[in-house]
């Protein structure tokens, strides 16, 4: 049975991708300290990189090599300054040679030494193998996989038992949704409060706090970053930017100086229900807006799925509950979290596994579950809510134009908000405990459906609109 913390499903990173950039970029890093350990790290004189399977056919698309350059030159997704990655790279294509953990020069050209192969690892789709050559001449190499929302694992160390003596330490353990549902009936508490007990037994109050803020205040400027941006998005789609022209459109000629300022001046704009589908919609494409230049958001549970949850949340504050603050903004992500780590449990939340079921479907089941929590709803309708969400992004496949996180991802994470949305209500308005589909048993269907699914609609753009529509076509 996993252990896994909300904060292992909404990790802070780069854009464009949590499995094809996130994941590389810290598999460098692991890298590196692999080699530290092996006190192998002096004598790098060269490194080269193999990128397998789906990391390969939309590696470019989704910047795998520039995220593999950054991760190897010891940067911190959460913290790197966003604006500097194109000088970066840009000065170690032209000069040809890397700074290994910003310590030392090793040669690297990533023109040849990052190499993209078509061929596929049996243990996961998103496998990359990085080589060095010693001073000694001695060649070493060292295999990862980037299993989906950031998550890094080696082959052969299966993440069960890497988690074993984690999961000792939750005092409440649970692998399905019926369990989380016994707890809450047994204690007689919500959802967000059992998933609080287990993240106490990990960190204490302070910790956790921090950490929600931290990520809050992420997706926060996100939004707010993605919405007073306007031009067009790069990798050669020429996609216009939209939240600039759809936020201007509702903002009107209200000032403001600051996110929070901001808040307030939504809460004052017109709230019918056309404008509230557009406010929404704006939120998430404003989001995936910034993932898609390389901009720093949450993977909620991945890059592509971004703006799914931030949007709904926004939701609830501007339109929903006025007087919503950090407690909220609390309860909500506890829930979301806890909800995806099912779905990370029982299927995949990796698009290269399972289509994009396994990110806008389980980001959309995510969002639902926490609002309908913060409405006032019960764990049944929670789980209700959350099985609604997933059960009609079911089959959705992973068909990325050109291999970038833009054409149809950026608009699908807006479709999975109003969807989240629209499953919170009809929950709240059933009475869950007659539920006909269970929440682990459309899990386990998703599971069967992304097994079923054909490679060709797994993030290869191989299939779907990706051959459809090319960049000769734009």
């Amino acid at each position: 049975m996993e252990c896994i913390s909300i904060f292992d499903m909404l990790k802070i990173g780069v854009g464009p991708s949590s499995s094809h950039t996130l994941g590389p970029w810290r598999a460098g890093r692991r890298w590196i300290a692999e080699l530290k350990k092996s006190n192998q790290f002096e004598s790098v004189t060269s490194i080269t990189i193999d990128l397998f399977g789906s990391l390969s056919l939309t590696g470019k698309g989704h910047a795998t090599d520039i995220a593999v350059i950054l991760g190897l030159c010891g940067y911190d997704p959460q913290t790197i300054d966003v604006s500097k990655i194109s000088s970066i790279v840009k000065t170690i294509t032209n000069s040809k040679k890397l700074l290994f953990d910003n310590k030392l020069h090793v040669s690297f050209d990533p023109s040849t030494q990052i190499i993209f192969n078509k061929e596929f690892k049996d243990f996961h789709p998103n496998a990359i193998t990085f080589h060095a050559t010693l001073k000694d001449g001695v060649q070493i190499s060292s295999s990862f996989y980037s299993i989906g929302g950031g998550f890094v694992v080696k082959e052969e160390r299966k993440r069960k038992e890497k988690k074993l003596d984690e999961f000792l330490h939750f005092p409440l353990p649970i692998q399905k949704a019926t369990d989380l549902l016994a707890y809450c009936a047994s204690k007689n508490k919500k959802v967000s409060e059992i998933v609080l007990e287990n993240e106490r037994s990990l960190r204490n109050d302070q910790e956790i706090d921090e950490r929600i803020d931290a990520i809050w205040k992420v997706m926060l400027e996100s939004m707010y970053i993605g919405c007073h941006t306007e031009g067009t998005l790069p990798g050669g789609l020429n996609v216009r930017r939209r939240a600039y022209d759809t936020h201007k459109r509702l903002i009107n000629t209200t000032s403001y100086t600051n996110p929070t300022e901001w808040i307030e001046a939504i809460r004052d704009t017109e709230v019918k229900f056309r404008q509230i589908l557009k406010w929404v919609s704006c939120f998430a494409l404003a989001v995936n807006e910034v993932n898609a230049s390389l901009g720093r958001v949450v993977t909620a549970p991945t890059n592509g799925s971004a703006g799914v949850i931030p949007a709904v949340m926004m939701y609830y504050m501007v339109i929903e509950n006025h007087d919503a603050n950090f407690d909220d903004i609390k309860q909500f992500m506890l829930v979301a979290g806890e909800i995806g780590s099912l779905f990370k449990k029982g299927a995949t939340i990796s698009a290269a596994m399972g289509g994009c079921q396994a990110e806008i479907g389980v980001s959309s089941a995510m969002a639902a579950g926490a609002l309908t929590e913060l409405m006032g709803g019960t764990p049944e309708q929670v789980l209700m809510a959350s099985e609604i969400a997933m059960e009609h992004h079911l089959g959705l496949t992973c068909d990325p134009i050109a291999g970038l996180v833009q054409v149809p991802c950026i608009e699908r994470n807006a479709m999975g908000a109003i969807k989240a949305i629209n499953a919170c209500e009809m929950a709240l308005d059933t009475d869950a405990a007659h539920a006909k589909v269970p929440l682990d048993k459309v899990i386990e269907t998703m599971w069967e459906t992304a097994q079923d699914m054909n490679t060709k609609y797994k993030e290869t753009s191989e299939g779907g609109l990706a051959v459809k529509v090319s960049l000769s076509d734009c």
